[in-house]
Order: C-alpha cells, then sequence, then structure tokens
C-alpha cells in the first residue's frame, strides 16, 4: 500500500501495524512509502536522506536545514536504516544511549531496553556516548554496542549478526 505525501507540518502520524510519529522543528520535507515484508516505513527527505523504519519504531526530526532536510533525528525504539548522499551535510540519529554522526554512508541504529547497537554497511560513522564522550569511529563492517556505563569499541561484526539485523529490512 502506498501512501505518498510531503511533510511540511510540525509533526506527521503514520500508523502501519502500530504508530509511529515523526515530529520536527522547521519545516522538514519528505515523501513517505509504507512498504511490506518486513512491514516498515520509507521516508525519502529533501537533500538525500533516506530513512527506513521498522514498524514500531519511534522516530523524532529534532532539526531540518534551510531546504527541509533533516539534520538531527531522534530514534528512541526499534531499529532505522539511515542512508545518507556523501556531500550532502552534516547528519547525526540520537538515542537514549548514543550518538551516530555522519557525512555520507549507510548504516543502521537499533534501540532496544538499555543499548543501542550502530553497524556501519558503507562510509564511516562517529559513535559517542548520548553525552558527546566516548567517540569511535566506525567504518564498512563495523559495528559498536554503546550501554550505559559499559566501555564500547568499534568491533567486526560476525556476519550472522549483519544478515539478521539486514533481514529485518528485507534485504
Amino acid at each position: 500500500m502506498k501512501n505518498h505525501a510531503i511533510v511540511t507540518a510540525l509533526s506527521l502520524l503514520i500508523a502501519v501495524l502500530t504508530p509511529m510519529t515523526l515530529e520536527a522543528q522547521g519545516q522538514v520535507r519528505c515523501e513517505t512509502d509504507e512498504v511490506g515484508d518486513p512491514p516498515r516505513v520509507v521516508y525519502q527527505c529533501a537533500g538525500g536522506v533516506i530513512l527506513e523504519a521498522e514498524a514500531a519504531a519511534s522516530l523524532g526530526i529534532l532539526s531540518a536545514g534551510s531546504e527541509g532536510r533533516p539534520m538531527d533525528v531522534e530514534v528512541s525504539s526499534d531499529a532505522v536504516l539511515i542512508e545518507i548522499t556523501p556531500g550532502s551535510g552534516l547528519f547525526q540519529i540520537r538515542t537514549p544511549h548514543a550518538i551516530a554522526a555522519v557525512r555520507g554512508t549507510v548504516y543502521l541504529v537499533d534501540v532496544s531496553g538499555g543499548s543501542t547497537s550502530v553497524f556501519v554497511s558503507e562510509g564511516e560513522v562517529a559513535v559517542s556516548r548520548i553525552d558527546g564522550s566516548d567517540t569511535v569511529i566506525l567504518k564498512a563492517g563495523f559495528g559498536a554496542d554503546v550501554r550505559p556505563g559499559e566501555p564500547f569499541a568499534a568491533r567486526e561484526w560476525h556476519q550472522n549478526r549483519v544478515t539478521e539485523l539486514l533481514r529485518r529490512f528485507g534485504r
């Protein structure tokens, strides 16, 4: 089922399997598309930002650029696959545990319970604690699991873990 809309309001409510809310400060321009197998919502946004969210994911756009391009997105539950056009500008994902900042890449952020996992498929991502401390750089094939009060590092992820995460996005 396709549902295309240009997002120019301060908030967007989309019901797939469970409601998901995107809120923004400023105008955000994104087309949305509901896809299945597995169910998820794809946001194709201005300035080369694509967010592919699991159906139950909770997203909030904290800030947008002058062209309506999301720049700072909050993810508080479930997983989001992020594709950023190289050279399109700064972009970051904030979770309750971490900040994943990027300049141009494909990566995934998965928030569950007391941790945030970040995996990079292409490019490079800087991951830090929510307060900006303990930054590590992830390159393609590497991930990090950020838990409060525990050390974290860039680690090459086992193929089974990568396959399971990508399967959640039909890949």
